[in-house]
């Protein structure tokens, strides 16, 4: 079980990039999620699983120690901040999606390098509530700013 549960901390492996593991993780989630955005639900559901599999995978392999490797929690916070641009026809991608995309990345990598306000709470946890919070809500804040964004535009 261990095995497994550190392949899911990884993200499939991600995490055990040599340089900027989180980065690494947010961008594999990015790919892996702008399929998920052709539907709201497959989205939320993809964020509801992530988020309980990854808090048992963390809690089972990190001991509350927040290695680089788990990069699960960036999954989450990463799909939180793209889930307000669903639906997306992923199929034809456009330039203004993609900006979108961008947008919602950086604000994600932004306030999870940052640890703002309850970001900053949760990351001083050492615990597997904490290792996936801090990411959970940055990806809520990241998310919330995107939605305002896209919605004046």
């Amino acid at each position: 079980m261990r095995s497994i549960a550190r392949m899911i901390a990884s993200f499939g492996g991600s995490g055990f990039a040599p340089r900027a593991p989180g980065t690494v993780g947010s961008l594999a989630a990015l790919v892996v999620g702008v399929p998920l955005l052709q539907h709201v639900t497959w989205m939320g559901m993809a964020i509801a699983v992530c988020c309980v599999i990854g808090y048992w995978a963390t809690a089972m392999v990190s001991g509350g120690e927040d290695y680089g490797w788990i990069v699960i929690d960036e999954v989450a916070g990463m799909w939180l901040s793209m889930w307000p641009l669903a639906p997306l026809h992923v199929h034809s991608l456009r330039g203004a999606d993609l900006l979108w995309l961008g947008l919602a990345f950086a604000l994600f990598r932004l306030f999870d390098i940052t640890k703002p306000g309850p970001v900053g709470w949760f990351d001083r946890r050492h615990d597997a509530v904490g290792i996936m919070g801090d990411d959970i809500v940055a990806g809520m804040g990241a998310g919330m700013i995107v939605m305002a964004l896209h919605a004046i535009a």
